[in-house]
């Protein structure tokens, strides 16, 4: 038989039969295997379980099952969030009549409490899950491809070899460590050794602007660390430039010192007396030198130790695999979710690329749809973004209008006595449809999937201000900002419909 090569969701898949693109197996696969066991493995497996897989083999090269978010991520990183605001409120809460004081911070009872709750969820969500469905088989090892249908397992009693019927890659990312001379012999810090840090340093220096760097930079100085940040551009330059510009205006008011344009030079370490060093970052802005270095650069996707080469499994420039909508490889066997591929690096999209994953290998058809995805970092105030901004607009072609509405027009704002920050709307010009929104407030997440629902139903600006909002609450800033398309909100009794 000629051997053809056809497209299969957008990309090619080499040497597959013309049965093997146009009328794939829909017959439910005895045995899977699935490579990494976080969010995206986890939501795979059960949703294979449940669809009648009977051998799901789950290999994970970490001594723990969970994955970054419950482990290293969201889940610790939240709880210091909050820790850290409670402290920042005890010294600089806005209301008359109350005591300030600076707390007394005992940040190993903290990391201890955190881990306790961290190390419950871990077991509450994965290992009694595991515990639960004997059809999920976990091997603690590292896995390769051999062949494009075979991974070798290297375990600590040997080398296990599977040959599935179908495959998911779901390892996730690792810290990115940039090539600054000099920072590789240096005992710097990523997030995961910062979230459980029981010391807090005196000086903190972090290298990075981005979600990870901004919150854990925030937290460390509510906690009372000098903090020094360095950007090698701007504050979150994937953004809206307001979402930078305004975030950065109260990191500074907090006391936290921001070099954006940063050229890095050198990083050096002396060690000192009991374990203390310095830290000498050598930069554009002179030498900076701080007792701890946090290098929150980004995550790239953590598949260098799988030989993708092997199978032939596409991937881009920076090692993420790359997928269709349906969480395909370019092997029709093959698919992959999470962090380690092309995909946002969002734990609900792992977990809702790792369940789809699962209906397409055990033969449906079910699309990841990422049209309208809310984003939230977790500063304080928090940015909170979903759908397009103008710049993004205007580049698909659409002609659009947009209003920003600060938070001292929000009753709520102005009621907490915390008016920092805004929210914007995008609009198509003609039709007035709801395209986007940018918000930076406080508890901004908590606001932005209204907006999310708002685009997918593609309300218009009209139909957001005609709704009935709950008074006084932030998410009412939806409703005054789709008001400034037509009205002026400040001539507007309270609660105005």
């Amino acid at each position: 038989m000629t051997r053809i090569t056809l497209k299969i969701g957008g990309m090619h898949c080499p040497g597959c039969t013309p049965g093997d693109a146009a009328a794939p197996d829909k017959a439910i696969p005895r045995e899977i295997a699935i490579v990494g066991a976080g969010s995206a493995a986890f939501a795979c497996a059960l949703e294979a379980s449940g669809r009648g897989v009977e051998t799901i083999h789950l290999i994970e090269k970490n001594p723990i099952v969970g994955g970054t978010c419950v482990n290293v991520g969201c889940v610790p990183s939240k709880i210091m969030i909050r820790a850290a605001y409670v402290a920042h409120l005890q010294r600089a809460h806005p209301f008359a009549g109350i005591e300030r004081h600076d707390p007394r911070i005992d940040r190993g009872a903290g990391v201890r409490q955190q881990q306790t709750r961290v190390a419950e969820l871990r077991r509450a969500k994965y290992e009694d899950i595991l515990a639960a469905h004997p059809e999920i088989e976990l091997i603690r090892g590292s896995a390769r491809f051999t062949d494009p249908h075979t991974l070798a397992v290297t375990t600590e009693t040997g080398t296990v070899t599977l040959k599935p019927e179908r495959i998911l890659i779901a390892t996730g990312s690792r810290p990115a460590i940039p090539p600054i001379p000099g920072l590789a012999d240096t005992p710097y810090w990523t997030s995961t050794e910062a979230l459980v840090a029981e010391e807090l340093p005196r000086h903190l220096i972090v290298i990075g602007a981005s979600a990870v760097a901004l919150e854990l930079a925030q937290a460390f100085r509510r906690l009372g660390s000098d903090v020094t940040l360095l950007a090698r551009s701007r504050l979150l330059r994937r953004y809206d430039p307001d979402l930078g510009t305004g975030l950065q205006a109260v990191l500074e008011r907090e006391g936290m010192r921001i070099l954006t344009d940063t050229e890095f030079r050198s990083v050096r370490h002396r060690r000192g007396w009991l374990g203390r060093g310095r830290f000498c970052v050598e930069t554009n802005h002179g030498t900076l030198e701080g007792d701890r270095l946090l290098v929150a650069a980004g995550r790239p996707p953590d598949t260098a130790d799988l030989a993708l080469d092997k199978a032939g499994i596409q991937t881009d420039a920076h090692g993420a695999i790359v997928v269709d909508d349906h969480l395909r490889t370019n092997l029709p066997h093959v698919y992959a979710a999470g962090d380690c591929t092309n995909l946002p690096q969002y734990v609900y999209v792992a977990a809702a690329a790792g369940t789809r994953a699962a209906i397409n290998m055990t033969g449906g058809e079910a699309r990841l749809d990422l049209s309208v995805l809310p984003e939230v970092i977790f500063t304080d105030p928090q940015v909170a973004v979903v759908g397009l901004d103008e710049h993004q607009a205007e580049a698909q072609g659409i002609e659009v209008e947009s209003r920003t509405l600060t938070l001292d027009n929000v009753p709520r704002a102005l009621a907490n006595f915390d008016t920092a920050g805004f929210v914007k709307l995008v609009a198509e010009k003609n039709s007035g449809r709801l395209l986007g929104a940018r918000i930076l407030a406080h508890e901004g997440g908590e606001v932005i999937q209204a907006a999310a629902l708002a685009i997918r139903q593609r309300m218009t600006v009209q139909d957001l201000a005609g709704q009935l909002f709950p008074y006084l609450t932030m998410v009412e800033g939806l409703k005054l900002c789709a008001q400034t398309f037509t009205k002026d909100v400040k001539q507007l009794s309270c609660c105005a419909g």
